[in-house]
Formats: C-alpha cells, sequence, structure tokens
C-alpha cells in the first residue's frame, strides 16, 4: 500500500504528517543534546571531586601516604577520574553521532520534501491553467452560440416580412451564416481544451501527484528508520563503554581488597620508631641517709633512658602522653630541622640520612656520566673540528667538574653521619672519572683522592675505560642493530670506523651524549656517532 493510491486525496494531512515527522526529529535531537550536557556536567563534577580530594604534589611524601588504605583510595580516586572521561566519551559520541549526525540528514529532508512540495504545487497550477482555459472556451462557445441562435432567428424573421426588401434579407441570411461559422468556430475549440484538460487532470491524479505522494511516503519511511538507528545509538553509546566502566569499578572493588591492615601497622612502626631504649626504674633517694640526687643519678649502671637523650630535664618525669600547651608556639609544633637530621629519633635519622646518601650517589653518577660525554665530544671535536667547536664545551665540562666535586663532598660527610647513626655505610656505585677544566680527564678513587697515574693523551684517558672493558669483559649480548649511512673514519681512540651501507651489531644504546656501542662480525667493538646509522633494536 502506497500513498499515491490510497491517499491520493490528501495532499493537506500528507504535508502536516510529514511536518510533523522532522519535528519530531528536531526534538530527539534537543533531548540528545541535553542528555550531553548532563554527561558533561557530570563528568566535570566528578573530576572536580576526584581533584578536590586527590591529594598535592607535596603532601605525597607525608608518611601515611604509604599506608594501603592511602594508597587504595587515591586509587579510587584515580578509578572515578577515568570514569569521569568515560561519560565524557558517551556524551561526545552521542554529540558526534547522533545530534550532528541527525541535524544534518534532517536539513537534507528539509530540502527534499521541500522540492517534492513544490512539484505538487506547480502541478496544481498547471492544471487550474488549464482548466481557465477550459472554462473560458466554454463561455465564448456558449456566448457565440446564442448570438448565432437569434441571427438565424432574425434572418427568418426578415424572410417572412412582406415589407423586407431583398438585400435585407440577403444580409440577414449572412449574418446568421457568419454567426453560424463562428459558433462551430467555438464549438470545436471547447472541445479542443475539454480534452486537453482531462487528459491533464488524469496526469495529475493517475500519475503527477502519486509519484509525488509515494515520494513523500518514501522519505517519511527513510526518517522513521534514521530516527530507529538513532534510538539504538543512545544505548549502543552506553554500552561501549561499559566494560571500561566495568574495569573502572572493578579497580575500585580491587583497592579495597588491596588494604592490608597488618602492612599498614608495620608501616607505622617503620616511619615512627625511634629507637629509644624503655626508660629504667627509678631509684629511690634516700634523703634520711643525706644521699644526694648526683650521687643517685651517678649509682645508675644502666643507661639513663629517653630523659637524657632526649634533653630533657632530668627532674621531670618522661610522659608517653605529653600535656598540650594551651598556648602553641612554631617551636613546639615543629622541631628545628637540621641537615645530619639529629632533630629526629635515632632510628628515623638513620633512615633519613641512609635515603640522603642514596640521592647523592644517584646524582653524582648522573654528573660522572655527563661528564664522561663531554669528554668523548670533546675529543671527537678536536679530531673532527668540522663536526663543532672544541672550546664550546669549556663552560659545561667545567661546571660538571664543579658539580662532581661537590656532590663528592657531601658524599664524604653523610657517610660520617651514617656511620655515626649507625647505618651500613653502603652507598651506589658510580663510575670515578671526571674531567678538569680544561677537558683532561682525571682519575680518582671513590673517596675523591686522585690517582698516581697520569694520562698524558686526554684521548686515551678518555676511552681508557672502554677499552679495558671490551678487553676484559665477555662480549655483550647485541640488543639490535644498525646500518651505516655515511663514512665514518673511527680515528680517535674507542671508536670504529664503518663504511656506508655496513651493518653492525648494536650491544650499546645512546645514552644520550650521541654516540652507540656497536660490534663487528670479527669482534671489533667502539663507538660511532648515533646520527650516522639508522637503528633497529630488537623489543
Amino acid at each position: 500500500m502506497d500513498w499515491g493510491t490510497e491517499l491520493w486525496d490528501q495532499y493537506d494531512i500528507i504535508e502536516k504528517h510529514t511536518q510533523s515527522g522532522l519535528e519530531l526529529v528536531e526534538k530527539y535531537v534537543k533531548f540528545v543534546k541535553e542528555r550531553t550536557e548532563i554527561e558533561q556536567n557530570y563528568a566535570k563534577q566528578l573530576r572536580n571531586l576526584s581533584k578536590k580530594y586527590n591529594l598535592k604534589r607535596s603532601s605525597k611524601d607525608e608518611p601515611e601516604c604509604r599506608l594501603s588504605s592511602y594508597q587504595s583510595f587515591l586509587e579510587i580516586l584515580n578509578e572515578m577520574n577515568d570514569y569521569a572521561g568515560q561519560r565524557e566519551l558517551i556524551a561526545e559520541n552521542m554529540m558526534m553521532n547522533i545530534c550532528i549526525d541527525l541535524t544534518k540528514y534532517l536539513q537534507e529532508l528539509k530540502q527534499e520534501r521541500k522540492t517534492y512540495l513544490m512539484e505538487a504545487k506547480k502541478a496544481q497550477q498547471s492544471l487550474e491553467s488549464t482548466y481557465k482555459q477550459l472554462d473560458g472556451s466554454k463561455k465564448r462557445f456558449e456566448r457565440e452560440w446564442r448570438e448565432a441562435e437569434r441571427a438565424a432567428q432574425y434572418a427568418e424573421k426578415t424572410d417572412q416580412d412582406i415589407n423586407a426588401t431583398k438585400a435585407d434579407v440577403e444580409k440577414a441570411k449572412q449574418q446568421a451564416h457568419l454567426r453560424a461559422h463562428v459558433a462551430e468556430e467555438c464549438k470545436n475549440d471547447y472541445a479542443a481544451q475539454l480534452q486537453k484538460y482531462n487528459k491533464e487532470q488524469s496526469q495529475f491524479y493517475f500519475n503527477d501527484m502519486p509519484l509525488i505522494f509515494n515520494n513523500l511516503q518514501d522519505l517519511d519511511e527513510r526518517r522513521v528508520r534514521k530516527m530507529a538507528q538513532g534510538y539504538i545509538l543512545f544505548s549502543d553509546t552506553e554500552k561501549h563503554v561499559m566494560p571500561i566502566i566495568g574495569k573502572c569499578l572493578e579497580g575500585i572493588t580491587k583497592a579495597g581488597t588491596n588494604i592490608n591492615e597488618k602492612n599498614d601497622s608495620m608501616v607505622v612502626i617503620e616511619q615512627n620508631k625511634s629507637g629509644f631504649e624503655r626508660p629504667g626504674d627509678v631509684e629511690f633517694e634516700d634523703y634520711s641517709q643525706g644521699i644526694n640526687r648526683a650521687s643517685s643519678d651517678s649509682s645508675l649502671g644502666t643507661p639513663k633512658g629517653p630523659l637524657d637523650l632526649l634533653g630533657k630535664n632530668k627532674s621531670k618525669n618522661f610522659w608517653l602522653f605529653s600535656k598540650r600547651s594551651k598556648r602553641i608556639t612554631p617551636e613546639r609544633i615543629m622541631p628545628t630541622v637540621t641537615e645530619d637530621f639529629s632533630h629526629l629519633p635515632p632510628e628515623q635519622r638513620r633512615k633519613r640520612l641512609q635515603q640522603k646518601l642514596e640521592e647523592i650517589c644517584k646524582e653524582l653518577q648522573k654528573e660522572v656520566d655527563q661528564s664522561e660525554a663531554l669528554g668523548k665530544m670533546k675529543d671527537v671535536y678536536e679530531k673532527n673540528p668540522q663536526m663543532g667547536d672544541p672550546a664550546s664545551l669549556a663552560s659545561q665540562i667545567s661546571q660538571t667538574s664543579q658539580n662532581i666535586e661537590r656532590l663528592r663532598g657531601e658524599l664524604n660527610k653523610y657517610e660520617t653521619w651514617v656511620a655515626e647513626a649507625g647505618g651500613r655505610g653502603e652507598t651506589l656505585r658510580y663510575k670515578p672519572h671526571t674531567f678538569n677544566n680544561n677537558g683532561a680527564h682525571d682519575l680518582q678513587s671513590p673517596d675523591g683522592a686522585q690517582s698516581d697515574e697520569s694520562t698524558p693523551d686526554p684521548s686515551q684517558a678518555i676511552y681508557a675505560e672502554f677499552d679495558d672493558d671490551f678487553e676484559d669483559d665477555e662480549l655483550t649480548a647485541a640488543i639490535g642493530n644498525c646500518t651505516a649511512m655515511y663514512n665514518f673514519p673511527g680515528a680517535s681512540e674507542g671508536t670504529i670506523s664503518m663504511s656506508e651501507g655496513e651493518v653492525l651489531a648494536v650491544v650499546e644504546e645512546d645514552k644520550g651524549d650521541g654516540w652507540t656501542r656497536v660490534r663487528r662480525n670479527n669482534g671489533d667493538e667502539g663507538y660511532i656517532p648515533t646520527s650516522y646509522v639508522t637503528l633497529s633494536l630488537s623489543k
């Protein structure tokens, strides 16, 4: 069943129905758009909530942050932030796949509907114009036929009049004949116009309008199908992110199950254990025998307890629960922080010193590596002036050397404090090579003392360490290969020559100094400029 057959006379109804359908699309688009605004506001509120309760960077080093309950809470906040991201994704996909798509489709439907209605209006106007022509020819035929009848009656009357002359009779007959001829022509024209109108009317009602109505029906059905897809997308958009939302919720559940109350208790102990011994028994001071406090104190064979260690007044008792003063001063809130952490209890001081010592060692190793890289770069510049000016590195080499000397001084200082605090004094190992202000390479022992050995040639010292590694160590497993893009002479000590197109095995990646360590098939190893090759590392 189609509209062109069943609704051939319901033009107004079809026009109203199709307009109502388009208005429904607009209403749905507006509905989805408001839904996306709700999702975006919801996601924004969730993000603000997570940000509000998340720890600031300055608070991440607080002791409580090591507790599993705190870490789980942070995980929950992160999961909520991810959850908010999925709500934003829902809003974005709904806006793109439903609102924007339907709005564009709606404009196309409106234009198509407008075209069909204009075609219908044009066909209607054409039929009305033909009908007006038919009506005009019909009235003209009616008028001329009456005139012909009157002319015939007048000619007959004149012919019977005995007083009329023969000329009058002849004239009346000619006039009647002329009128009859004109009336006959009008009759023929009317018949032709009637035939034309009937043909156009049949074309209008059986071809033109049914085709237009069927096109409008197809348009409306396509609109309905598109609406159905939009309804389904409204659900599928959220279903698509449900697995990820489920993982966020699983992450929150996992955060709860990861809490370990026993471990939290151990962390509290580790962070707050002072290392003090419990106070000994207070001895009886017999004033009746003249025993003074000094002799009583000096007679203690055991350690004098936390009163002496804490520097408290000996006349006062040691209380676990200190009484709060009504007036709180900054000195009572926080003790003065010292560089050697002597303001902390023994156990906490030892841990902080060990931590500081490790930080200094890492920073020192970083400076030593940078110094070695600068030395190699300077040597290459000296051998190959076209690659750079060696003098441009003097300031960096000097600054690096000063940093190394400063860090070694701090290292010795903290090692002494760690030994005093009862620590093991173990530190991270680092390469004891530095460069002086002139770019020369100095060999020093870990304690900062200079070795008796001297290196007359800076380039020899720069790569002495690498040559020793190549000779003493076993062959390092290759981590990939590289292909030379240019020729490299390898004239400097520690480098290796290569030809354009040669394939070498990579045994050590570029550490940021611009050099890569490679090996030939015959076992020769050395450094090459990283920019001279294309790398292909194994994953």
